[in-house]
């Protein structure tokens, strides 16, 4: 596919999914502009409810197995979603107040003229994503991708962590053949050979290995990070002083869940990777081996850098309009999650 046809139907479908017709360009109602400038209330009004986002159950799972404290606000749903099209989704739906994500659905929403604030950060200084190829591939770096058919998902981490490593190897985007897909159809994709490659999590890679290794499937590791993983909310929720608190109360239990998970692999990869995943023990502990030591800086300055350069890489490919994130932080919320964990956490 030309490149051109396909980056008209990446931004058509992304348009067609959030139902804008005429708002892609980035520039929300002068209503929305700028982060809430209030201080944050100090206790959570009684009556105050959000619902969160927790894909595969896991924000419950950290908090019952880390014992962490009740919250002093109701979550009213727990939902099971994850995807950043589809959390952008709920957000304009009013089905979500709060989701976990990576550094590039903020700027999805962004230039869809959706108005949400990033409000936790932390770091991953490890690879989340390595390369997947189909079976009976014959690629080996991400060299070998030039002229060759790459899952792409334009408002996902899997994206930028593509977009990302062609840079690194000196390729451009028409060198190789983006094919626009969500993550979720990235396995299926790669099982029928309608790619070559797709970024897979860790946790998803060794089951399709296993599948698909004797079949000359492999995997591409790569030294390519996607730095951030995130909480975000809608603008039109943090304007809302009690469920602001909310959130503010909610950002602490969040990083100590992430901190419990890091120390007590064994337990999570039997609760988590095997009695939910259904995942081997020895396939979970390939994974919980990668995992990133959670870290949450006081300070934002790295975190905002590097959505800068993110935001400009996607510009580059003509995915988005140029703009300076750093009006997708509020820092109102900024050093809440470091404070909450211990000294080695804290970046």
């Amino acid at each position: 596919m030309h490149r051109r046809v396909l980056l008209t139907s990446l931004l058509g479908a992304s348009a067609a999914v959030a139902g804008l017709s005429g708002c892609a360009d980035g520039k929300a109602t002068a209503a929305t502009k700028g982060a809430a400038t209030k201080p944050l209330a100090r206790r959570v009004p009684a009556g105050t409810s959000l619902k969160i986002a927790s894909y595969q159950n896991v924000q419950q799972l950290q908090f019952r197995l880390a014992k962490l404290p009740r919250l002093p606000f109701t979550v009213s749903s727990w939902v099971n979603i994850g995807a950043g099209p589809d959390v952008i989704n709920a957000f304009r739906a009013r089905s979500l107040d709060l989701a976990n994500n990576a550094g590039i659905p903020p700027i999805q929403a962004h230039y869809q003229g959706f108005d949400a604030k990033i409000v936790a950060v932390d770091l991953t200084r490890k690879p989340n994503y390595l390369f997947a190829t189909r079976p009976g591939s014959d690629i080996r770096t991400v060299a070998d991708f030039r002229g060759k058919r790459l899952a792409f998902s334009q408002g996902q981490a899997q994206g930028v962590v593509l977009l990302r490593a062609l840079k690194q190897a000196g390729l451009k985007y028409d060198d190789v053949h983006l094919v626009p897909l969500t993550s979720n159809q990235f396995l299926t994709a790669l099982q029928s050979g309608q790619v070559d490659i797709a970024p897979l999590a860790n946790n998803q890679a060794p089951a399709y290995l296993k599948q698909y290794g004797g079949k000359g499937a492999h995997a591409i590791k790569t030294d390519v990070v996607d730095l951030l993983n995130l909480l975000w909310a809608p603008q039109s929720v943090l304007d809302d002083p009690a469920k602001a608190a909310a959130i503010a109360a909610y950002i602490p239990e969040w990083a100590r869940g992430q901190v419990w998970q890091y120390e007590h692999p064994d337990v999570w990869n039997e609760e988590f990777f095997v009695k939910t995943q259904n995942l081997s023990l020895d396939q979970a502990r390939s994974i919980t081996a990668l995992a990133n030591k959670p870290l949450f800086p006081a300070g934002w300055d790295e975190a905002v850098k590097w959505e800068q350069e993110t935001a400009d890489l996607l510009a580059e490919g003509g995915f988005v309009k140029k703009f300076d994130v750093s009006s997708l932080f509020d820092h109102r919320f900024e050093s809440i999650a470091a404070k909450a964990v211990p000294e080695e956490y804290r970046r």
